[in-house]
């Protein structure tokens, strides 16, 4: 696994050579808490998600991301948003350097049993109050702002 650097609106930021169309998914269980995956790579708490493959649709790849990283299987129920923003970019270790492509769905649990995998060290139903006080990069909690808010219509930016 490549290690990884986020930026965000950091004038040092090095310049994107990449952009990768990615997805990730905001599931909130019965009593308002939020899926969450800490991630190996960057240590922060994360939806889970993750780029595209070749063959499948950006909604494809969340359920199968969602699967591969939380044992979850999901449905999609609807979008938070499209988040592209220039001044977001991640520089990994082999020199890619990805401008941010997110397109965050709402997702509902079908089945499957909770799991930690390869690309996570814990994963687990948080609450806002609890991540409040954990690492998480200002890009996600950007994402979870815009669910708290009850949003009628997506984020477009």
């Amino acid at each position: 696994m490549s290690n990884r650097r986020d930026y965000y609106r950091d004038l040092d930021a090095p310049k994107a050579n990449s952009l990768v169309p990615g997805g990730s998914a905001l599931i909130v269980d019965g009593d308002g808490a939020i899926l969450m995956q800490r991630r190996a790579d960057s240590r922060n708490w994360s939806l889970p998600g993750g780029t595209m493959e070749i063959g499948e649709t950006l909604e494809q790849c969340v359920i199968r991301e969602t699967k591969e990283e939380t044992g979850l299987d999901i449905e999609i129920t609807g979008l938070l948003g499209i988040y592209t923003d220039p001044e977001h970019v991640i520089a990994y270790s082999d020199g890619e350097v990805r401008q941010e492509f997110n397109v965050t769905y709402y997702g509902r649990v079908i089945g499957g049993q909770l799991l930690v995998s390869d690309e996570s060290t814990d994963v687990r139903f948080l609450h806002a109050e609890q991540l409040r006080s954990e690492p998480v990069h200002n890009t996600v909690r950007l994402r979870l702002q815009h669910y708290a808010e009850n949003r009628i219509q997506p984020y477009l930016g």
